[in-house]
């Protein structure tokens, strides 16, 4: 078979096992589509059937990858009948075909989250439960926890283990919601994704000819990003190739990231055990990055001690040594990042595609997202939305919102019951019909609410208390500056709060995303260059940030994306940032080896998306809610082997203008080297230093006088030229001879103590 010239050795032998169990550990970049696709062309041209083979992917969109590039090889007529699919449209395609078995119909309906959601909100509705305690996120997560591990309605309420862990979360009633939703979808003749794989195990434990038929029907089964399989799908492969034991499965254990959707690196670690006369294939040849980048990931993983070991390595250039980048703070980071990437795109000619920007998290997007506006770089966010279009900073934008325009009628009924406050929907629709009918804002309607006669006591009650809110927080929007306000609306709206005790993944997120909003707001009102600070002023500023840049039909985009989203794609150029302790690794992963383990595995993801460039940054400071807070180099960075990166020490803090570029005009190459050199000479023609006495410690100082001369731990000799406010936020101005003007909160500069005037 010719196409078999196109692998290297051990892919070809790969490929070629057909007649036993295997194992294909692929390490990063290594060719693992490719052996999938050539395994299963092989299969074909061996004189296997194409409907006796069942491939088995996580994404359609790996299953349509593959199944074109076989086509390619042998034909789209051999190919046509091929079980090929994401482990849900595969096993739904079976339960289709036996539904009667688990009296199911044959049409049965498939919820998707959100059905499922509101599906839970009518069930906690109904049991008159506090939706507050019993969010329907939450409820969805837990039932699908259980169903993943097999755990049925019936078995959950006879559970005293599970019954008495609801109890220890004040959820003691989540065992009768999943056995009403249970019911509620069989009587509904509807199945969830959970379901799709609960079921197909239950079809098969009490129908054992049903599974016998399955087992004879495929002679070979191959499966693709093993380590991610939960325990319902490791079962059900399990199973099915009990007879044959023809079963190849490919995965690399070192992005085994995932465990929070149940993913079990077990199953791939315990393969020998389930398939002892297994054969074991490790694709170590790298042919995506650089050695450097290869060799530095190597050197991290080897830290874990769950792991089957490898040796990657590359053929393609040395390349790069690793840089690591140490910034002052998170706003330095993006504008050095932008800056960065500018210079690489007008040195190496790289299109804007060739580059991604990594996080841990995806609240960090926000500050990225200014400063590639700022350098009017195109860009994309991928798995997530944009910062200002999350559904938490809406509602608080709404508010805001509103504040300022009492006519702005969508932002009020946005507000009006949120967080929830028992102004129900029938009551927000008959004053919204009444609005409509009179001709009246929705607004003087609630003005007015005691004059109205279509509402009952209470409601009007509840209405009267968010009037109030809303007059309370007006009157302080009109003393107060855009941070102040925003702090006061999360506050006294119960936002804060509502944010604070949802300690689910998801929850975690948007508290997360809350504190960013209140740090973009303070480098609002901290930004000398701004002359109103405002509420209204800080809304006009990020109207022109919240509609995305549209595609508009070029695909030379930057992208932006968590780490655990950038799994299974490359880029030439890796940005990976915000290294640091307590956020990677994550403050709730720090207690346990095993979470580290998965965290430096997500590490090692982030740094193998990498082909010729990688730049890792982390801070000393960082903004969460407002408040700069001393940050930590990531353990992850010291474990890096020195040989493979150099350091960059604290960098010069970029100045806010340095993005102004003319609209019709991308800056030089060089555009960073001489804004600094520019600087320098500014100051040194401004400037006089005398005295330079390089003794004594570096400390912080509040004694500072304007005209007084000074030297700074880290931007050297200065001169100061105002000083403002009062402990702790006291800030001076000073020109540095080197780097020009800088503000600096003094409750964080040092100072060598020392008299320089």
């Amino acid at each position: 078979m010719d196409f078999l010239q196109e692998l290297n050795a051990v892919q070809k032998n790969a490929v070629k096992d057909i007649k036993a169990s295997s194992l294909v550990i692929a390490g990063a970049g290594s060719g693992k589509t490719r052996v999938l696709t050539y395994k299963i062309a092989y299969l074909l041209k061996s004189n296997f059937k194409s409907y006796r083979i069942l491939a088995l992917t996580f994404t359609n969109k790996a299953a349509k990858e593959m199944k074109n590039r076989v086509v390619k090889l042998v034909g789209e007529d051999i190919v046509k009948d091929l079980w090929m699919g994401t482990f849900h449209s595969i096993f739904a395609k079976i339960l289709r075909f036996e539904a009667e078995k688990i009296n199911f119909p044959k049409d049965f309906t498939i919820y998707d989250n959100q059905d499922s959601k509101n599906l839970l909100k009518e069930i906690i509705k109904n049991l008159r439960l506090d939706p507050e305690i019993y969010k329907p996120n939450d409820v969805l997560s837990r039932i699908s926890s259980a169903k993943n591990n097999l755990i049925t309605a019936k078995f959950y309420a006879n559970s005293h283990e599970l019954l008495e862990r609801d109890k220890m979360s004040r959820r003691p009633e989540i065992s009768k919601i999943y056995s009403i939703y249970t019911n509620r979808c069989f009587s509904s003749g509807a199945m969830d994704y959970d379901d799709l794989l609960l079921q197909m195990n239950i079809l098969f434990k009490n129908n054992d000819d049903i599974l016998k038929k399955y087992q004879k029907r495929f002679d070979f089964i191959l499966v693709d990003e093993y380590q991610d399989t939960n325990y319902s799908q490791y079962l059900i492969i399990k199973k099915l190739s009990a007879i044959h034991k023809k079963i190849c499965v490919v995965g690399d254990d070192s992005q085994s990231i995932y465990s929070f959707r149940g993913a079990r690196i077990e199953n791939i670690l315990n393969f020998k055990n389930d398939f002892p006369d297994y054969n074991l294939y490790k694709l170590e040849r790298n042919y995506r990055s650089t050695q450097n980048i290869v060799n530095l990931s190597n050197e991290i993983i080897k830290k874990n001690r769950i792991k089957i070991e490898k040796k990657v390595f590359s053929k393609n250039e040395i390349g790069s040594k690793i840089k690591v980048v140490k910034c002052f703070n998170d706003g330095e980071e993006a504008n050095l990042t932008v800056a960065n990437i500018l210079e690489l795109k007008n040195l190496e000619k790289f299109d804007y595609s060739d580059f991604a920007i990594l996080y841990r998290t995806n609240a960090q997007s926000r500050i990225f997202e200014e400063a590639l506006r700022k350098g009017k770089i195109p860009y994309k966010i991928f798995g997530g939305l944009s910062f200002y279009q999350r559904k938490e900073i809406k509602d608080i934008i709404a508010y805001c919102r509103f504040l300022v325009n009492k006519k702005d009628t969508e932002a009020l009924l946005r507000i009006i019951n949120y967080p929830k406050r028992a102004i129900g929907n029938t009551t927000v629709s008959k004053i919204v019909e009444f609005s409509n009918s009179k001709n009246i804002s929705v607004w003087k309607i609630i003005f007015n609410i005691e004059k109205v006669n279509f509402l009952n006591s209470r409601a009007k009650n509840s209405i009267k208390k968010f009037y109030k809110l809303i007059e309370l927080l007006s009157i302080e929007s009109k003393k107060k500056d855009a941070y102040e306000i925003i702090k006061l609306i999360v506050s006294k709206t119960g936002i804060l709060n509502e944010l604070k005790k949802n300690t689910t993944i998801e929850g975690i997120s948007r508290y997360e995303n809350l504190e960013e909003l209140l740090s973009a707001v303070k480098n609002f009102t901290m930004d000398e260059d701004e002359e109103d600070i405002s509420l209204s002023s800080f809304l006009q500023k990020i109207a022109v940030l919240t509609d995305i840049e549209k595609d508009d039909g070029k695909n030379d985009f930057l992208s932006l994306m968590t780490v655990h989203a950038s799994k299974g794609l490359e880029f030439k150029n890796i940005f990976l940032v915000g290294m640091e302790e307590n956020l990677f690794p994550s403050g709730m992963s720090i207690s346990s080896q095993s979470k580290i383990e998965e965290e430096r595995r997500l590490f090692y993801v982030g740094v193998t998306r990498a082909e010729k460039n990688l730049i890792i940054s982390y801070t000393n400071l960082r903004y969460r809610f407002g408040e700069f807070m001393d940050a930590k180099k990531s353990r992850f960075i010291d474990e890096m082997d020195d040989r493979f990166i150099y350091f960059v020490g604290e960098q010069v803090e970029v100045e806010k203008n340095i993005y102004n570029f003319s609209k019709n005009k991308r800056p030089k190459k060089d555009f960073f080297q001489e804004k600094l050199q520019n600087l320098r000479k500014i100051t040194n023609d401004k400037v006089n230093f005398e005295n330079e006495d390089h003794s004594s410690e570096f400390k912080i100082n509040y004694n500072l006088v304007i005209g007084q001369n000074v030297e700074h731990q880290r931007f050297g000799f200065g001169k100061i030229l105002h000083i403002e406010g009062v402990f702790p936020n006291k800030r001076a101005k000073i020109l540095f001879r080197k780097d020009g003007e800088k503000i600096l909160l003094l409750k964080f500069a040092k100072f060598r103590d020392n008299n320089l005037n």
